[in-house]
């Protein structure tokens, strides 16, 4: 059987006294180190996850400007874009004016410069016969 003595009376003091002091100087410093760390790290993931929604919202709204600018970019090309191609049609109208205006003026001076040419040849040959046959004939006609 187990005797209860005053041996066992000291140690189970010893033990409680033990307990007290390694309580105070020892376990109750080390939960409150663990509980700070604990509220920083829980801090430090607060801070993180706001500034990662920030990030987030910043970025939300960043893709959404540039959506906006590509859009309003592209309906500025496209009317850009038209307005080419009017200006181009208007100055190949004008170019296909000016080179029918060209052409006609052409051929009518073409036209008078031929006929002009006719006449001309006309005059020479009667000349030119008129010569031959008085050479031929030997006296003038």
């Amino acid at each position: 059987m187990i005797s209860l003595d005053l041996a066992f009376v000291i140690q189970l003091v010893n033990f409680l006294v033990l307990m007290l002091v390694l309580n105070i100087l020892l376990y109750k410093p080390i939960r409150k180190v663990i509980a700070d760390r604990k509220a920083q790290i829980g801090g430090a993931k607060d801070r993180a996850a706001a500034v990662d929604q920030e990030v987030q919202a910043k970025v939300a709204l960043y893709e959404a400007r540039l959506r906006e600018v590509k859009a309003k970019a592209g309906e500025e090309r496209e009317a850009l874009r038209k307005e080419a191609q009017q200006e181009q049609a208007v100055c190949l109208e004008r170019a296909r004016a000016e080179a029918t205006d060209s052409l006609l003026a052409i051929k009518n001076r073409v036209a008078k410069e031929a006929t002009e040419a006719k006449e001309l040849l006309k005059e020479q040959a009667r000349s030119l016969s008129l010569e031959i046959c008085e050479k031929v004939l030997g006296r003038s006609l």
